[in-house]
């Protein structure tokens, strides 16, 4: 065995071996990881049983890519759009900043005008990022707009490097590293995006990589941060898995071997393989102070890390929002729906429709007992959003005496009972429509028209 130091780690009063230096592998040929990935088949998941150890921060947060990786895939955003997204972003993500970033185009006008007057609002989170070409007159644009970071795109595997922009690794580093050195000279905080890390190779590219950012880093004096790209959403959280596809590998690799600290590591995943959220709390769980997401998903292809789903997971690991208002998410959504036009498919979790609506009688019953047998959490409270029945044909007299209270918001003294004539006689009318050869669920629209006849012939109110 190679005579190697030994050091005490102050954090787990371990004896460690002192870690080798990390030399780039200039290869002549692309390693694609064609056992893990058979274009023709479905991409493996192996294993080599090689675990590493939780390692999360004390503070961990979320940014925001709505208005860049989420302007990707639909119709640009309006610029009062924006800056009213912003608004909202600000209120849910608290004074305490748990929603760090925004991130921003520059490229247009209207980029341009939106990230001006989201600045003018002068709040302190979320920070307005940008995301640039590589090019001094970028830089000096994020200079001139009094902003203290910006996105590079550094494409790190061999995908990329070889087969889209025909370098070498040796070449694509030297490369990479003179745009940031630009960066730098400007005064400008780089944020560099480590493009498709799933399928790089981690120890023989990135990390040798992240070694030469922090050298920079120390000769600057600048913050140099790391996102790390799972761009077709290859990643895995599995122990034991392999890397490149295993976040933890991942982060582990950038953080002990390249010594990145947690506070400069982010995470951005892609949902190819609905792996975006457990993904993304185990990029917390294992380093990274950061997760970087857009509302409701919206992203390239099947989207990114949703938002508000990561506020969730925050309050679950933390035990709370620390200062986050999750009732924002339910007016985003609303907002969304009015403003926008974009309808969050209904059965999407905290935001969609029907995500707290039970349809079943017999589950009906069980909420109309105690709502707390059949609803994740007190939804109303937290997100605004009481829980519902639908009606159907197996809603049953508990289903629409729920229905009646929740949609009415009938206070605890004035709440409908299943064996009152009212609920009665909305049922035999529900029964009837089902008995003609209705087969889908009964609207609110049609609930509410019944209810009104039905209250003026039993000469009441509600």
């Amino acid at each position: 065995m190679e005579n190697r130091a030994v050091k005490m780690n102050g954090k787990t009063n371990l004896l460690e071996l002192e870690e080798h230096m990390y030399p780039l592998v200039d290869v002549e040929t692309p390693n694609v990881f064609r056992n893990l990935f058979p274009y023709s088949e479905v991409p493996k998941i192996a294993f080599n049983d090689r675990i590493v150890p939780h390692h999360m921060p004390t503070d961990i947060w979320i940014t925001d890519t709505t208005f860049r990786d989420g302007q990707q895939s639909r119709a640009p955003y309006t610029t009062e759009q924006i800056v009213t997204i912003y608004d909202y972003l600000h209120r849910l993500g608290g004074a305490s900043g748990k929603i760090r970033q925004s991130e921003f185009f520059l490229y247009s006008k209207k980029d341009r005008d939106a990230v001006y007057k989201c600045m003018e609002r002068g709040y302190e989170f979320p920070e307005v990022t940008s995301w640039i070409r590589a090019s001094k007159k970028d830089f000096q644009l994020v200079k001139d707009l009094g902003m203290k970071e910006t996105g590079i795109l550094v494409s790190c595997s061999d995908y990329h490097i070889f087969y889209k922009m025909k370098m070498t690794r040796k070449e694509a580093m030297e490369h990479y590293l003179s745009v940031i050195r630009e960066c730098l000279e400007t005064g400008v905080s780089p944020r560099c995006h480590l493009e498709d890390i799933t399928r790089a190779d981690i120890y023989g590219y990135v990390i040798p990589f992240c070694l030469e950012l922090m050298k920079l880093m120390e000769q600057y004096q600048i913050p140099i941060k790391v996102r790390c790209c799972d761009t077709m959403g290859y990643g895995v959280n599995y122990v034991g898995a392999v890397i490149p596809r295993s976040v933890q590998g991942i982060i582990y690799g950038i953080m002990t071997h390249a010594g990145v600290p947690s506070e400069l590591i982010e995470w951005h995943g892609h949902n190819d393989f609905y792996k975006a959220v457990s993904n993304s709390t185990t990029a917390w769980l294992y380093g990274s102070s950061g997760v970087n997401c857009s509302l409701f998903g919206i992203g390239e292809r099947t989207g990114n890390t949703p938002l508000e789903a990561m506020v969730f997971e925050y309050a679950q690991l933390k035990g709370g929002f620390d200062g986050m208002d999750p009732r924002v998410i339910t007016e985003l959504a609303e907002y969304y729906e009015r403003e926008i036009g974009y309808e969050v498919p209904e059965r999407t979790p905290f935001v969609g429709k029907h995500f707290n609506i039970t349809r079943a009688g017999i589950h009906a019953d069980g909420l109309l007992k105690n709502e707390e047998i059949y609803n994740i959490f007190d939804t109303e409270k937290i997100l605004n959003r009481p829980a519902e029945v639908a009606v159907s044909n197996t809603s049953g007299l508990a289903g629409i005496a729920h229905w009646v209270n929740a949609h009415y918001r009938l206070s605890e003294g004035r709440q409908v009972e299943k064996s009152c004539e009212l609920v009665a006689m909305v049922k035999a009318w529900v029964d009837h429509q089902y008995e003609d050869g209705r087969v889908t669920v009964m609207t609110n629209e049609e609930l509410e028209n019944n209810i009104k006849e039905t209250c003026e012939r039993l000469n009441i109110t509600l």
